[in-house]
């Protein structure tokens, strides 16, 4: 089996990890980590306007960005990019040093600074040729919705019941072990 990209470009499966042999989408459980987990978040993306023209337009006119139509980037820190906008990203991967920030959390980041301060690939500079083939073949992916059931399936969670009293709750603070704490420093509030 080949590679495809489902939903948007860029990010491409390998049709055995997330296809049946019958061509329908596998259960989630069945796939592999790493493409289920781009998967779930395709999902998401697919509805998502192109970061350049965000940045250009802004929140307030958000209606007049295109629609995203490429994925780069790791789940959680991708860049989208419609068609317009693509042979911006790839100079500044290609040509800016944009490839030095490849697999780093920032990666966006860079991105939207570039182009933010001005930087756009010079007129006539060649993006990608996309060949699509046979891009009906492919079954719908599942909606977020269904995705979430399928995820939820038989999943029972843990109850928390927040008027029970916790055991420790009368503990003295002073019995902490903060050995492994820094308190200097800022940690995720998620």
């Amino acid at each position: 089996m080949a590679k495809v990209n489902i939903g948007l470009r860029g990010w491409r499966f390998e049709e055995s990890a997330v296809f049946t042999e019958e061509g329908e989408f596998k259960p989630l459980d069945e796939v592999p980590e790493e493409p289920r987990e781009r998967l779930v978040r395709l999902t998401y993306l697919v509805e998502q306007p192109c970061d350049a023209c965000y940045l250009i337009h802004g929140e307030g006119d958000v209606a007049r960005c295109a629609r995203a139509a490429i994925v780069y980037g790791e789940p959680g820190d991708e860049l989208l990019l419609c068609n317009d906008h693509e042979a911006d990203f790839l100079y500044w991967y290609r040509e800016e040093g944009g490839k030095a920030h490849r697999g780093e959390p920032a990666f966006r980041d860079r991105f939207h600074e570039w182009f933010a301060d001005g930087g756009r690939a010079p007129d006539g500079y060649e993006g990608l040729d996309h060949v699509d083939t046979d891009p009906e073949e492919l079954p719908e992916p599942p909606t977020p919705e269904e995705l979430h059931r399928r995820l939820n399936e038989g999943f029972e969670g843990q109850q928390i019941d927040l008027h029970e009293r916790r055991d420790d709750e009368d503990a003295d603070p002073a019995d902490l072990d903060l050995g492994e704490v820094d308190l200097g420093t800022d940690y995720p509030s998620r």
